[in-house]
């Protein structure tokens, strides 16, 4: 009897192993949670996914805590493969081969509990990525190669030096094929290979687009004729505070565009930002086909999310190193067994959250992962996370809760106050209105405790002494 009972939980547990499910995982650069056709933007073509999205729930109040320096998406990858918040990652990044060593990493997390792992495209974080992985190819730096006339850029009424489609201006053209056509080349490889295998796999699948420089085929350039692309509500030839928030000329981000800005530079960035955004779809569409053709998709979870967001032409700033929501938020898609058809839910959440939703279906170890698993939010359940932090290096802090954002400008000594559900374009400046002071209080209480929540040892109670109940 007990030799039965053995072997009958021998083979529950290999049936378990065999059926755990796949994880997905397309990951973006610089793609703002506007820049979906199925989100709400009608100006732009994402027909691949789109078609995801009615397979799978939007999570539509996606967020990225911040950064502490200029490449964001350091910060951004760094939280998501530790499981660390915005300042216990950044203590983090000063010694991740320890925990490369120790195993700790999401893949080798997975990796623990069977899964075959791959990677392809954009890493940029301070470990080797080739220990992290079982397979790795064309392992991306942070960007494509920019050249010095691809900046501040277009002139009105000047012949514009800079072209999408140009492969001699290097860029994401650089190697002879573009890079998000590459990464869909190794991932339908991935998947081929996967196909024949009985282990359950991770593909991480990170394209290095949309991020500048903004190059895409012709064709999908033509899709977009200026006059399609409307003027951002919100256009500003300069942002006042720039400078004080560490968002002026000297930034990388901001020498894009000139200064100041006039809608023609923007509406060309925004022309660009589009067209391979939809290229980019269209490699996402290759992708998802491979799947269906490897017999695999129906024990496959997919995750589509971008490390932050960007401007472009909002508000005056072309960068991603900002409060605002269209740097703050992004796309988060997910599709797999079980997970409701067409869905959109509101409720806010962090794109590093991907990383304990997928430990979650492993079955894997979440010692010491900070963010949450959005299984429970997927089955209905209510949020956990009332109120959303966001930080920039020391010059700027922000907190959201109840469709109200408090904008904290340290440096500058500026507060910024925004009602989202009235104002979701963030224009009207509420501040200065004294009906507002128990407002503005309120939430700086909320902030002060998630400082102290996520190890966020700035002082802002010094600077701003009026909001301090």
């Amino acid at each position: 009897m007990k030799n039965l009972f053995a072997f009958l939980t021998l083979t529950a547990s290999i049936a378990l192993a065999q059926t755990k499910p796949n994880i997905l995982f397309l990951y973006t650069d610089d793609q703002s949670y506007e820049a979906v056709r199925s989100i709400g933007n009608i100006d732009i073509d994402t027909p691949n996914l789109d078609r995801l999205a009615a397979s799978g729930s939007t999570f539509t109040h996606t967020y990225n805590m911040g950064a502490w320096h200029g490449a964001v998406c350091v910060a951004s990858r760094t939280m998501l493969v530790t499981g660390r918040t915005v300042w216990r990652a950044k203590n983090l990044e000063k010694n991740l081969k320890a925990e490369v060593t120790a195993g700790n990493l999401w893949p080798q997390r997975m990796a623990k509990q069977g899964y075959d792992t791959y990677f392809s495209g954009k890493w940029h974080i301070s470990a080797d990525v080739t220990k992290a992985f079982h397979t790795v190819v064309n392992k991306r730096n942070g960007m494509p190669p920019a050249v010095d006339h691809g900046y501040n850029r277009p002139i009105s009424g000047q012949p514009d030096p800079w072209s999408p489609f140009d492969h001699t201006n290097g860029g994401h053209w650089q190697g002879g094929k573009h890079w998000s056509e590459v990464l869909g080349d190794d991932s339908i490889a991935f998947i081929e290979k996967a196909a024949i295998s009985e282990k359950p796999f991770f593909m991480y699948l990170a394209f290095n687009a949309p991020h500048d420089p903004r190059q895409s085929p012709k064709e999908y350039v033509d899709r977009y004729p200026i006059d399609r692309i409307p003027t951002p509500q919100n256009f500003l030839p300069e942002y006042p505070e720039k400078d004080a928030i560490g968002a002026g000329k000297d930034l990388r981000d901001e020498k894009l565009a000139p200064f100041p800005r006039d809608e023609y530079a923007v509406k060309v960035n925004r022309q660009e930002y589009y067209a391979i955004i939809t290229h980019m779809d269209a490699q996402v569409g290759r992708i998802l086909d491979a799947l269906k053709k490897s017999g695999k998709a129906e024990n496959t979870w997919i995750f589509f999310t971008s490390d932050h967001g960007l401007a472009c032409g909002h508000h005056g700033l072309m960068g991603k190193q900002n409060m605002y929501d269209h740097s703050l938020r992004v796309p988060f898609i997910v599709s797999g067994p079980s997970v409701p058809q067409g869905k959109k839910i509101a409720s806010p959440i962090h794109l590093q959250d991907v990383m304990a939703t997928a430990l979650d279906l492993a079955g894997a170890d979440k010692s010491n992962i900070e963010f949450q698993s959005l299984l429970p939010l997927l089955q209905g359940e209510k949020s956990t996370m009332n109120a959303v932090y966001a930080a920039y290096m020391n010059s700027q802090r922000a907190v959201i809760e109840n469709d109200w954002k408090l904008i904290l400008y340290p440096k500058a000594k500026v507060v910024k106050l925004f009602n989202l559900k009235l104002d979701p374009q963030e224009k009207t400046n509420l501040s200065a209105d004294p009906a507002l002071m128990p407002k503005k209080q309120a939430l700086f209480a909320t902030f002060q405790a998630l400082q102290k929540k996520y190890a966020d040892e700035l002082d802002l109670a010094t600077a701003f002494p009026e909001l301090v109940k």
